[in-house]
């Protein structure tokens, strides 16, 4: 009797766990099944991440290694370029602030300045970013060594641009010619990360 009844609970024990089974695997293909897909892209102004690790291959760049008031103190050359993560604009302007860091980066304070991050107030001091942002993204301010600005443009100001304008400051040779810059694929950065 023993025996029989020990059989009896356990084929009621693999059918509750069968069935449980089949609920969770059933449970499983429906959440599978309800996921979007990602609609992250260069085009879009939907947020997919930091701009410069994503399409500039360079997460480097922010958050800024010192604040405008300590850069403007040590009387640096500063590059201030401001933009969203969610700004298709700024997503296609990363790869020409990277390209400037990649330039200047050693002897010149690049600071990508994330709008979202600065602090809302009425005023601003002049050692502060918001004193320079006009309201679009991308914007670009370029200081000198004596801190006074010699450049301040709004949108995708052409990389050549910004290059002249340190070029004045470092008292470098004219550029002789102009290179396009191009976005690399997506596996030209995996592969440049490989090294």
């Amino acid at each position: 009797m023993n025996s029989t009844k020990f059989l009896f609970l356990h084929k009621q024990i693999t059918c509750w766990q069968r069935w449980l089974s089949k609920c969770l695997l059933l449970l499983a293909s429906l959440f599978i099944i309800s996921m979007q897909p990602a609609h992250a892209g260069l085009n879009n102004d939907l947020y997919d991440g930091n701009i410069f690790v994503v399409y500039a291959g360079n997460g480097s760049l922010v958050p800024p290694r010192q604040t405008l008031a300590q850069a403007l103190a040590e009387h640096k050359p500063i590059f201030l370029a401001f933009y969203l993560d969610d700004s298709s604009d700024s997503k296609r302007y990363a790869i020409s602030i990277s390209r400037v860091q990649e330039f200047y980066g050693r002897v010149a304070e690049i600071m990508p300045i994330n709008v979202d991050s600065i602090p809302l107030k009425q005023t601003y001091n002049s050692t502060e970013a918001g004193y320079y942002y006009s309201g679009a993204v991308p914007q670009v301010v370029v200081f000198n060594k004596s801190g006074e600005v010699v450049l301040n443009k709004k949108g995708q100001v052409p990389f050549e641009e910004i290059d002249d304008e340190f070029r004045k400051i470092f008292d470098l040779v004219p550029r002789t010619e102009t290179a396009q810059l191009k976005r690399r694929a997506f596996n030209e950065f995996s592969s440049e990360l490989a090294k």
